[in-house]
């Protein structure tokens, strides 16, 4: 190979190699405290479709809002924050739903009437519609997009629809595709026999 080709080699290589160190530098960056913090909500073991957390990170103190209808919900959520390193204080305000045979039937009932609504089927358990991988926020989004409940904080579920029902009142939090769903979700939400009312707070997003 000549002088040229070498030197051509040379300049290839150089310049792959400037094209692939930002790259591996971005598949090695560090995960964040936020990251953290949000891997240990969506870890805990009881955290279903009946609960709903979200939560605002600032200077090592966490402020952790939302619903909590399982029992251990509230204190498993605030002690697996507190194992997170950068987080030094956990300012925990998540009520705690009570306990009542009617809302337990209000839940299960509005639960399946949405899940398995043929037009929001693909919301259901197990069709890929997740938070995660479909919805992405960042922190503060489910505010700028209208909901009024915990502003300034970002919401964490595996759920599309959360479903809180409190007093024989239901409240619809998450994410949806369109207009057309949340308000499918809301109208069977409302048909439930034994409810008090039903606000609608399902964000519209984009996929």
């Amino acid at each position: 190979m000549g002088t040229r080709g070498i030197a051509g080699l040379v300049l290839l290589c150089a310049a792959l190699g400037g094209f692939a160190a930002p790259v591996s530098a971005r598949a090695k960056a560090p995960r964040s405290t936020t990251d953290d913090i949000r891997q240990a909500l969506l870890n805990l073991p009881y955290y279903s479709v009946f609960d709903f957390l979200s939560f605002k990170y600032d200077k090592g103190t966490v402020d952790l809002m939302g619903y909590a209808y399982a029992p251990t919900l509230k204190s498993d959520a605030e002690r697996a924050l507190k194992r997170v390193a950068g987080v030094d204080v956990v300012n925990d305000q998540v009520e705690e739903l009570t306990l009542s045979t009617n809302d337990d039937n209000l839940r299960w009932q509005t639960y399946y009437a949405i899940y398995r609504d043929p037009f929001l089927l693909r919301y259901a358990p197990g069709r890929g519609v997740l938070w995660g991988n479909r919805h992405p926020f960042a922190a503060g989004t489910l505010f700028r997009l209208g909901t009024t409940h915990f502003p300034g904080t970002e919401p964490v579920g595996d759920y599309p629809i959360h479903i809180i029902v409190n007093g024989g009142h239901i409240t619809l939090l998450g994410v949806v595709d369109s207009e057309s769903d949340k308000t499918a979700a809301g109208m069977e939400a409302q048909l439930m026999p034994g409810s008090f009312g039903v606000v609608n707070e399902l964000v519209v997003g984009r996929p």
